[in-house]
C-alpha cells in the first residue's frame, strides 16, 4: 500500500505539472488550496507554485479576484497569492521577474478593484498589495498612482456615491502612505513628499467634515445614526492617513501654511473629543466610544511623533506651547486616580491580596497620559540633550532650533513647573497602582520580569517612562530639584512612617538620582539608621519596601564609596532568605539581579564578602531552581557568574556547590540557547578563577566544549563563540596537555575554513595549543594539518590583526622545533611550510610590496600586502633565518626555482626590499629580531665561506648595525652592565610566577624568555658573527679592500663610535 499511495502522489504531481495556466484551471486549483482535504491543499498548493514563474500568473489571479461571482474564500486565497508575488517577483532584479506588460495589466486594474471591492478583509489585503506596488514604481513606473486615488477621494466624497468607495479609497491610500513613510531610501521619503500637498488638502477637508458631522450628531441628536457612525470610521481612517503625512509628508512642517492651518482644526477637534469622551462618556454606546477614543489616540501619537522626528518644527507650530501645557494638566488630573497610597491597599498587599474591586482606569486616559509622558520627556531633551546629526544645516534650520528651545525654556519650563513636575512624578506616578500590585501576588515572577524590562520598554509603561521624565529633569536642574527632593525625602524617610506606597516611591526618586545626589546625601547613616531597621520590619506590606531596598542599594554602591559593605551583603543574605514570609519571589529575584550590582563594583573585596558567600550562593542557586521563566534564571546565573569572577581563588571552596546547578539546568534548557550560553560563562568564569584547581572539572567540561564544537551539530551555530571562550579558558588555565584536551585540537581546522568572526578566538586558541604541548604540535601530521590551514588562510582577504597572528603563530612553531628538536626539526618544518606554499606565498607578496616601490605617478603597481602585513611576512622568514640559516637559504632557492628565477635574482630584490623596509619598524624586538637575522645570513654556517649576495648589502647591514644599537642602549646607562651587555630588550633572570599568574602566563614567560632577542645583547651577537666574517674573507685588510672599502665613511665612523669591534 505504501508504494501504490507513492506512486498516486507521483501521479498527481505529474499532472499538476502539465496544468496549462488559464483562469478555470486557477480558479480550480485555487478551489483545491483552500479545502479543508490535506491531499487536495497538497495538490493544489504545489500547482500553484509551478506556476509561479509562468507569465500571466498573477495578472491571471487578480482577474479572479476582481470577479464578485467566485467565493470569497476562492478570491482571498488569490489576493494572498498575488500579495507574496508582487514581494518576490516584481522587482526588476528579482530571478524570474513579472514581466513588464503583466505589471501595466495589474496596475491598470488594482485600483478600481481595491475601491469596488464589497469584502472588508479582501479589501484590506488589496489596499496591501496596492502599496507593496507603489513602493516599488512610484513615480517612475506609475507617476500617477497616488494623483489617482486622490480623485477616486474626491469623487467618493460626493454626495450619492457608492459609500463603501470613500472608506476603501482612504484605506487604499492609508497603506500607500505607510509603506511610502516607511521607506529607508531618502528617495522614498522625497516621493512621499512630492505627492503630499495635493492629498494633504483633500484629507484635511474630509476629516474636519466627518469630524464636524458625528460630533453635531452626538451633541445635537438626529435620525442618521448608521451615517454618523460611518463618520466617524472615515474620519478616524482620514486622520491615521494625516498622521503619517504631517511627519513623513513634509521635511520642515512648520514652514508650510496648509501644516499650520490644519494642525489648529487637528488640535481643536482634539480639545472638543476629549471633553465629550471626560463628560459625556457614559451616554454614548461602547462600540462608539471605542471608535470616537481612537481618534484620541491617533491624534497624541501624532503629537508624540512630530516632536520627536521634528522637534523644532514642534515647538514652532501653532500653540504647540500651550498643547504640553494642556497634557501636563492631563498628567496632573490622571496621576490622582493613577496609584492609592491608602493603608487599606497596603493592607491587602501584605495579607497576599484578594478579589477586592479596583478602580478602573480607561485604556484610553492611560494611553493618552503615556503619550503626554512622551512628549513631555521628548520636549525636555530637545533642551537638555538636543540630537546631533551630521545632516547639514542650514543657517534658518540653526535659528529654528535656537528659537525653539528659546521658547521652551521661557513658556514652558518655568521654574515652578520644573518643580511641579518633579513632585507630581514622584508622588503620583512612582507610586504602584492596585493594579500591579495584584499583579505581584498573581503572577510573580513575570510582573518581576517587566518591571526589570530593558531596552524601549519605558515607552510602554507610564511609571518607567515617568522615571526617565524625572532623571532627564533632576540630572538637567540639580540646583532647583537637589533641595526639596532631599527636603520630601527626610520627611519621609524614617521608620516611624508607615505610608509603604510613598515612601517606596520616594526611595524609588533617590535610587534614580544617585549619580546626582552622591555629595548630598549622607547614605551611609540612610543604610544603618533607617534601611537596615526598614528591611526586619516584619508587617503587612513590608515587602514592597524591601524590595524597594535592594534596588536602591544596586543604584547607590556601584557610585558611593566608603560605605560599610559586609553590612550590604548580609542584608541581601537576609532578603534572598525564603523562610522568611515577607521575603516572597518578587523580593528575592529583585534581590538576586541587583546583588550583580553589589558585587561588580572596583571596591569589592572578596575576604569582605567570603562570611556571607556559602549562605547566599546557596540561596542564589535555590531560587534559580524555583523560578520558570528562563529570563529570570539567565538573570541570577549572570549574578553568580559575577561572583564567580570577582571572588577570584577565593572561589574554589564553592565550585563543587555551582557545577552541581549545571548540568540539570542545561537539561531544562532545552533549545534556549541563552540559557546555555550563560551557563558556559559561568563555566568559563569558574576555570579562570580557580585556575589549576578547575582540572578536576575537565572530564565534565570537555565534552560539552566538544558537543558545540562538532561540525555537524545543531548547537554550534547557537553556542559556538561561548564554547570557544570556554575552550580558551580551560587550555590558558590548564598545567599541562593531557590526552582530553588535545583531542579537541581537531575542532581547529573546521573553523580555520569558515574564516568567520570566531577566526581571532580561534588563533589565540591555537596559540596556547602551541605553548601547552610544543612537542605534539610539531608532529608531523599536525604540523602538516597547521601548515596547511595558515597557507590557506592568506588566501581569504585577512584583516591585519589576523593576518599577523598567523605570522605569530609560525614564529612560535620555528622557535619551538629549534628549541626541542635543533636543525633537523627547523628543516622539516620548513619543508612542510613549503609543501603548504605557506613561504610561497609570504615571498609573493613581498615581491608585489618590492615591485610597486619601484614605481611612482598615477600608473603606479600596488602592492597586494601593506607596510604592517609586511612587515609580518619579513619576521616570519627573520625567524627562520636567525634559527638556521642555510635552511633559510635553501628554502629561498627553492621558492626561486618556483618562481622561474635564480637565487641570486630572488635573494637580490628580497633583500633590497628588506633593507628598505627595516625604516618603517617601529618595534624594537622586531627591528632586533631582522637585524640578527640579517647577520646570521652573512655568516650562515662555519664551513661557508663569504657571502657575497648579502656583504654586497654591506652599507645597508652596518647601517642597520649601528641604528639598532644606539636604540638597544637607551635608557639603559643605570642598569650596571658592561659596555658590551648593554641591550635594553635583554632579559636579566626570570620572573617567578604570582598567586595571580595563570599557567599560560608562566609558559609565554618562559617561552619568551628562551627567545633570542631578549637573551642575547645586540653588540655581542654582531662581534661574534663580525669577527667570524672577517675571518672568512681572509682577514681585516682583505675584508678592507674587498667589502668594507664600499661603505661609506661617515657610516663606519658611526658605527665605530660604539666599540664593536
Amino acid at each position: 500500500m505504501p508504494f501504490l499511495n507513492g506512486s498516486s502522489g507521483g501521479a498527481i504531481e505529474l499532472q499538476a505539472e502539465t496544468n496549462p495556466l488559464n483562469e478555470r484551471n486557477l480558479y480550480n486549483t485555487l478551489v483545491r488550496a483552500s479545502s479543508t482535504n490535506p491531499q487536495q491543499v497538497q495538490t493544489g498548493t504545489q500547482q500553484l507554485q509551478n506556476w509561479e514563474k509562468e507569465s500571466y500568473f498573477y495578472a491571471t489571479l487578480q482577474t479572479i479576484l476582481i470577479d464578485l461571482k467566485y467565493p470569497v474564500e476562492v478570491r482571498y486565497l488569490a489576493v494572498i497569492q498575488l500579495k507574496n508575488g508582487i514581494d518576490k517577483y516584481w522587482r526588476k532584479t528579482a530571478t524570474n521577474a513579472i514581466i513588464k506588460e503583466e505589471k501595466a495589466l495589474i496596475r491598470s486594474r488594482a485600483l478600481e478593484s481595491g475601491i469596488k471591492e464589497p469584502d472588508h478583509r479582501l479589501a484590506l489585503q488589496t489596499a496591501l498589495a496596492i502599496a507593496k506596488i507603489t513602493r516599488f514604481d512610484f513615480p517612475h513606473d506609475w507617476p500617477d498612482a497616488i494623483s489617482s486615488i486622490t480623485q477616486h477621494l474626491r469623487l467618493a466624497f460626493v454626495p450619492g456615491t457608492n459609500p463603501i468607495y470613500l472608506p476603501r479609497s482612504l484605506l487604499m491610500l492609508l497603506y500607500v502612505v505607510k509603506e511610502l513613510a516607511t521607506g529607508r531610501l531618502i528617495r522614498t521619503r522625497t516621493n512621499l513628499q512630492s505627492a503630499t500637498p495635493e492629498v494633504f488638502q483633500v484629507l484635511g477637508t474630509i476629516y474636519i467634515t466627518k469630524v464636524q458631522s458625528w460630533l453635531g450628531f452626538i451633541q445635537n441628536g438626529g435620525d442618521n445614526e448608521g451615517g454618523a457612525l460611518n463618520s466617524i470610521e472615515h474620519s478616524l481612517l482620514s486622520l491615521r492617513v494625516l498622521r503619517r503625512l504631517f511627519i513623513a509628508g513634509y521635511e520642515f512642517p512648520n514652514r508650510n501654511k496648509d501644516v499650520h492651518e490644519l494642525w489648529i482644526l487637528v488640535n481643536q477637534r482634539f480639545g472638543e473629543i476629549l471633553s465629550l469622551v471626560s463628560q459625556h462618556s457614559h451616554l454614548i454606546h461602547a462600540q462608539v466610544r471605542q471608535l470616537i477614543e481612537k481618534h484620541l489616540v491617533q491624534t497624541s501619537k501624532l503629537h508624540h511623533e512630530m516632536v520627536k522626528t521634528h522637534p523644532a518644527a514642534f515647538v514652532l507650530l501653532p500653540h504647540s506651547i500651550d498643547l504640553a501645557k494642556s497634557y501636563w494638566s492631563l498628567l496632573v488630573e490622571f496621576g490622582r486616580t493613577f496609584g492609592s497610597q491608602t493603608t487599606a491597599v497596603t493592607s491587602k498587599i501584605g495579607t497576599g491580596g484578594g478579589e477586592e474591586e479596583e478602580e478602573e482606569i480607561t485604556p484610553c486616559v492611560e494611553k493618552l497620559s503615556l503619550k503626554a509622558l512622551l512628549l513631555l520627556r521628548a520636549t525636555v531633551k530637545l533642551v537638555y540633550s538636543p540630537t546631533h546629526t551630521f545632516k547639514y544645516q542650514h543657517a534658518e534650520d540653526k535659528e529654528e532650533r535656537k528659537l525653539s528651545v528659546e521658547n521652551i525654556k521661557s513658556q514652558l519650563l518655568s521654574d515652578s513647573l520644573i518643580r511641579e513636575m518633579m513632585e507630581t512624578l514622584v508622588t503620583r506616578f512612582f507610586v504602584f497602582r492596585p493594579k500591579d500590585l495584584r499583579e505581584w501576588e498573581e503572577e510573580p515572577e513575570e510582573w518581576e520580569r517587566r518591571e526589570e524590562g530593558e531596552g524601549d520598554a519605558w515607552e510602554f509603561s507610564a511609571r518607567s517612562c515617568a522615571e526617565k521624565l524625572f532623571l532627564d529633569l533632576v540630572i538637567n536642574n540639580k540646583a532647583l530639584l537637589i533641595e526639596p527632593l532631599l527636603s520630601v525625602f527626610s520627611a519621609v524617610a524614617t521608620t516611624q512612617n508607615t505610608d509603604i506606597l510613598l515612601k517606596d516611591s520616594i526611595y524609588a526618586a533617590i535610587g534614580l538620582a544617585a549619580p546626582v545626589l552622591d555629595q548630598h546625601l549622607d547614605f551611609a547613616r540612610f543604610l544603618e539608621t533607617t534601611l537596615v531597621p526598614e528591611v526586619q520590619i516584619q508587617q503587612p506590606g513590608y515587602k514592597i519596601l524591601r524590595r524597594r531596598i535592594t534596588m536602591v542599594l544596586g543604584q547607590w554602591l556601584p557610585i558611593k564609596e566608603g560605605l560599610n559593605r559586609p553590612l550590604v551583603y548580609q542584608i541581601f543574605q537576609y532578603l534572598l532568605d525564603k523562610s522568611d514570609e515577607s521575603n516572597d519571589e518578587v523580593v528575592r529575584v529583585t534581590a538576586g539581579r541587583q546583588l550583580k550590582n553589589i558585587i561588580d563594583p572596583f571596591e569589592f573585596k572578596a575576604e569582605d564578602f567570603m562570611p556571607f558567600a556559602t549562605t547566599t550562593l546557596s540561596r542564589l542557586m535555590a531560587l534559580i531552581e524555583e523560578v520558570e521563566l528562563a529570563e529570570t534564571k539567565m538573570a541570577l546565573l549572570n549574578t553568580i557568574s559575577v561572583i564567580v569572577v570577582k571572588m577570584e581563588r577565593h572561589i574554589t571552596p564553592f565550585a563543587d556547590q555551582i557545577i552541581s546547578l549545571l548540568p540539570p539546568l542545561w537539561t531544562q534548557a532545552g533549545d534556549v540557547w541563552l540559557m546555555k550560553q550563560s551557563i558556559l560563562t559561568i563555566l568559563a568564569a569558574l576555570i579562570t578563577s580557580m585556575k589549576t584547581a578547575s582540572v578536576k572539572y575537565h572530564s565534565m567540561i570537555i565534552p560539552l566544549i566538544q558537543s558545540c564544537l562538532d561540525p555537524t551539530s545543531d548547537i554550534r551555530q547557537y553556542l559556538l563563540e561561548d564554547a570557544l571562550d570556554l575552550w580558551g579558558a580551560l587550555l590558558i588555565q590548564s598545567p599541562g596537555p593531557t590526552e582530553d584536551i588535545l583531542s579537541l585540537a581537531q575542532f581547529l581546522f573546521p573553523l580555520f575554513e569558515t574564516a568567520t568572526d570566531a577566526l581571532r578566538k580561534s588563533l589565540e586558541i591555537t596559540e596556547s595549543y602551541f605553548l601547552l604541548a610544543p612537542r605534539v604540535m610539531l608532529q608531523t601530521q599536525i604540523c602538516t594539518n597547521f601548515s596547511s590551514a595558515f597557507s590557506a588562510l592568506l588566501d581569504a582577504q585577512l584583516k591585519r590583526e589576523a593576518n599577523g597572528m598567523i605570522m605569530h603563530l609560525v614564529k612560535i612553531l620555528i622557535h619551538s622545533a629549534e628549541s626541542l628538536g635543533g636543525v633537523p626539526a627547523v628543516q622539516s618544518l620548513t619543508n612542510l611550510l613549503l609543501e603548504a606554499r605557506f613561504l610561497s606565498k609570504l615571498v609573493t607578496g613581498l615581491r608585489t610590496a618590492f615591485d610597486a616601490h619601484q614605481t611612482t605617478g598615477p600608473n603606479r603597481i600596488h602592492s597586494d600586502i601593506d607596510g604592517i602585513v609586511e612587515t609580518d611576512y619579513f619576521s616570519v622568514l627573520a625567524s627562520l633565518a636567525l634559527s638556521h640559516p642555510p635552511t633559510f637559504i635553501s628554502a629561498i632557492s627553492t621558492i626561486a626555482t618556483g618562481r622561474h628565477e635564480s637565487f641570486p635574482e630572488t635573494i637580490a630584490w628580497l633583500l633590497t626590499e628588506w633593507f628598505s623596509h627595516l625604516d618603517n619598524i617601529s618595534s624594537p624586538p622586531t627591528k632586533k629580531l631582522m637585524c640578527m637575522a640579517l647577520t646570521a645570513l652573512a655568516d650562515p654556517a662555519p664551513e661557508a665561506g663569504p657571502q657575497a649576495w648579502i656583504l654586497g648589502k654591506l652599507q645597508d647591514l652596518v647601517g642597520c648595525w649601528t641604528e639598532l644599537i644606539a636604540e638597544c642602549m637607551e635608557s639603559d646607562e643605570d642598569l650596571g652592565r658592561d659596555e658590551d651587555e648593554k641591550d635594553n630588550l635583554v632579559y636579566e633572570e626570570k620572573l617567578e610566577a604570582t598567586p595571580y599568574d595563570s599557567p599560560e602566563d608562566v609558559r609565554k614567560r618562559e617561552f619568551t624568555f628562551t627567545d633570542p632577542v631578549h637573551r642575547i645583547p645586540i653588540k655581542q651577537f654582531i662581534r661574534e658573527h663580525l669577527h667570524r666574517i672577517i675571518g672568512k674573507c681572509g682577514g681585516q685588510e682583505a675584508f678592507q679592500r674587498d667589502w668594507l672599502g664600499n661603505v661609506d665613511e661617515d657610516v663606519i665612523k658611526d658605527f665605530a663610535n660604539y666599540r664593536v669591534l
